[in-house]
């Protein structure tokens, strides 16, 4: 029986996602199989063993029930067989964690240091995919000290904004104005030091999943029909009006130009394991745009990663199988 270490948690905006994937993947996982011990990171950076009620993860007050203290995290992750960690977001999916587990020298689950940093961080990632011609919407990065005139002088509204380092939703707004715009820049650098600005435009948004075994599956498109106007963090997690599709309704060309396409965007960033790569279409104009590449998906059982994968025909249980057998 292998031993895993179920990581999450966390000092990033997305602790509580966390803490909702790791108990969905506790409670599917093959305990014949494994033996799954969950550590969690505090937003202070502690580790703790957790055993208690998952029921406490949903609910945000895990640290106030069985918790153990680690003192010595890497003799501590030393002692398992893989380690998966499912801490979104920064701190846990840009490589910083990724790091310290590869001195583990123990095989872990998802993608490695330097292809979690340049996936995490939305301006270094937009950059070099311009590089290599990716089509992206038009988009400018700002830091505190940045004229808003940047913004101005190169995009037209309304846009969108969001930190460079996050993820699910947080910290984003639309703008249509220049006062909204300098109130939603504001707003955005509560949670990074840099910030991006894109052309909104009127998209379906479209993702696409891939898992890395000894051979590459690229799953069926899915697709996000948001609540509100745009993909915000009330239309992912609480409002129950938005919904997910599998497979999209899509013209066939579209389906295979975004199946190539996010197999090209795997190997350039070298992702590994499993990833969700995310793109916009503008049915008006027939443009596909990338949109960003997610290394630490969401991974609740109706999340749309293990969605993808279930209408490939891989269950939810045997997915979490997957990943733990080729973790490397």
């Amino acid at each position: 029986m292998k031993t895993v270490a179920l990581l999450f948690g966390g000092k990033s905006q997305e602790h509580f996602i966390s803490c909702i994937s790791a108990k969905s993947i506790y409670e599917h996982a093959n305990k014949e199989n494994y033996q799954i011990d969950l550590i969690g990171i505090t937003k202070e950076n502690e580790w703790y063993f957790y055993q208690d009620e998952l029921s406490y993860l949903e609910d945000g007050t895990w640290e106030k029930h069985n918790i153990k203290p680690i003192l010595n995290v890497l003799e501590t992750l030393k002692q398992y067989d893989v380690i998966f960690p499912i801490t979104h977001g920064a701190y846990g999916e840009d490589g910083k964690l990724q790091g310290l587990l590869e001195f583990t020298n123990v095989p872990y689950v998802g993608g490695k240091t330097l292809s979690s940093a340049i996936n995490m961080d939305k301006g270094i990632n937009k950059k070099l995919l311009s590089f290599y011609g990716i089509p992206q919407v038009p988009f400018v990065t700002l830091k505190k000290e940045t004229p808003l005139e940047t913004v101005t002088s190169t995009l037209t509204f309304p846009v969108i904004i969001k930190p460079c380092n996050g993820g699910s939703s947080i910290g984003i707004k639309k703008a249509n104005t220049y006062q909204e715009l300098k109130q939603a820049i504001t707003y955005a650098f509560q949670y990074d030091d840099e910030i991006l600005v894109e052309k909104f435009l009127k998209v379906r948004e479209l993702e696409c999943g891939i898992l890395k075994t000894d051979t590459i599956l690229i799953s069926d498109i899915g697709e996000i029909l948001p609540a509100n106007d745009y993909y915000d963090y009330e239309s992912k997690y609480e409002k129950k009006e938005s919904i997910i599709k599998i497979p999209a309704q899509i013209p066939v060309r579209i389906k295979k130009e975004i199946q190539d396409l996010a197999n090209k965007l795997f190997e350039i960033t070298k992702c590994d394991s499993f990833a969700r790569i995310d793109f916009f279409y503008e049915e008006k104009s027939g443009k596909l745009y990338y949109n960003e590449i997610n290394t630490l998906p969401g991974f609740t059982s109706i999340s749309m990663y293990p969605k993808l994968m279930e209408q490939k025909g891989i269950t939810y249980s045997d997915l979490i199988s997957i990943l733990i057998e080729n973790a490397s």
